[in-house]
């Protein structure tokens, strides 16, 4: 008999998560590659992934944007002062994120997409160097993005788009 999970006693994994806007206030959002059980209308997010230790936030997003996207061409707007976190759900507890967390909590940034649509590649990333996360990207409106999550993270997703809406609004006035 396994031992049931104790989802209290486990940590959750740190996470830069990054939100780039267009020109037209458009958000990039990436299409995450297939995965069993996952429906195909939950696989478009934002780039995202782990701070390593001793890695500062804004380095780590700025990191992991390149790394799944290649894009490299950007300037920052604004950081969500804030942690936001989700928790996994039952069925995956023990599995995903290595099985090693309950979730994660993740630090987002907001940067504007100053290069050419060229410099996107999200088939071979970086050169190619890391595994590609995504098969294909979209430009969409930020508030398509949380039907667009895997449901458990939706209210991350929903509170974060409260929290950047302003802002994307605000830049495109000025």
């Amino acid at each position: 008999m396994t031992k049931p999970i104790d989802r209290e006693r486990m940590p959750y994994r740190f996470c830069a998560g990054v939100c780039v806007v267009n020109d037209k206030g458009q958000v990039f959002a990436g299409r995450r590659k297939p995965k069993a059980g996952v429906p195909q209308a939950y696989e478009w997010q934002f780039p995202q992934g782990g701070i390593d230790k001793g890695e500062d936030a804004l380095v780590a997003a700025k990191r992991e944007l390149y790394e799944e996207t290649n894009i490299s061409s950007v300037e920052l707007l604004f950081e969500v002062p804030k942690w936001l976190s989700y928790d996994l759900p039952d069925e995956l507890l023990g599995k995903a994120l290595k099985g090693k967390y309950r979730g994660q909590q993740q630090r987002w940034f907001v940067f504007h997409f100053i290069g050419d649509e060229s410099e996107i590649n999200v088939t071979q990333p970086a050169g190619g160097e890391h595994p590609a996360e995504f098969s294909e990207w979209a430009w969409r409106d930020i508030e398509e993005m949380p039907d667009l999550i895997v449901p458990f993270k939706r209210k991350l997703y929903q509170e974060l788009v409260d929290l950047v809406r302003p802002q994307i609004e605000g830049e495109q006035k000025s």
